[in-house]
Parts: C-alpha cells; sequence; structure tokens
C-alpha cells in the first residue's frame, strides 16, 4: 500500500461526529497524528521527486509545505502527550 492510499485509509477512518469523551478526543488526536505523519511522508516524496525538475522557488516552497506538515505532527505530538498527563477534562 502506498503513503497516499494508506492515509486516505486513515482519513477515511476518522469519525464524523465531533468527539463527546476524553477518550474519543484521545483516539481521534492519535489518528490526526498519524495521517499527519503519513502527510508528512508523502510531501517529502512529492518534495524529493520534484527536486531537478522545478525551479528555485517550487523547490522552496515544497520544502516549506514538508516542514509545516512536520510541525503539525509535532503539535498533534504534544496535545497528545498533554492529554495523557493531565487526564481527561471536562467538557465545557
Amino acid at each position: 500500500m502506498s503513503d497516499i492510499e494508506a492515509l486516505l485509509k486513515e482519513l477515511r477512518g476518522l469519525p464524523d461526529a465531533p468527539a463527546v469523551s476524553a477518550q474519543e478526543v484521545h483516539a481521534l488526536l492519535t489518528a490526526v497524528k498519524s495521517a499527519a505523519g503519513r502527510w508528512a511522508d508523502v510531501l517529502y516524496g512529492v518534495q524529493e521527486s520534484a527536486r531537478g525538475f522545478v525551479g528555485p522557488r517550487a523547490e522552496a516552497a515544497l520544502e516549506v509545505a514538508f516542514r509545516r506538515a512536520e510541525e503539525s505532527y509535532v503539535e498533534l505530538e504534544i496535545a497528545l502527550r498533554d492529554l495523557n498527563e493531565t487526564g481527561p477534562c471536562q467538557r465545557r
């Protein structure tokens, strides 16, 4: 299975309804973090395959897109770690 197929499978598996419990938020963050990692992998592959075929601005734009995807993954990891450390919170 390609990275893109795996990413699409993960995205299709995300719930349509908002989370209503800490456990659901945890499961959602875990799934979204995994999808974000796959997206970063896809962008890295695009960036590598485009090298030498696109101009410097396009290369720079692809590099920025990849870095932002990586940053999203890290931010989701922080959110998940915080949820694990602080425990369930009350829904407002």
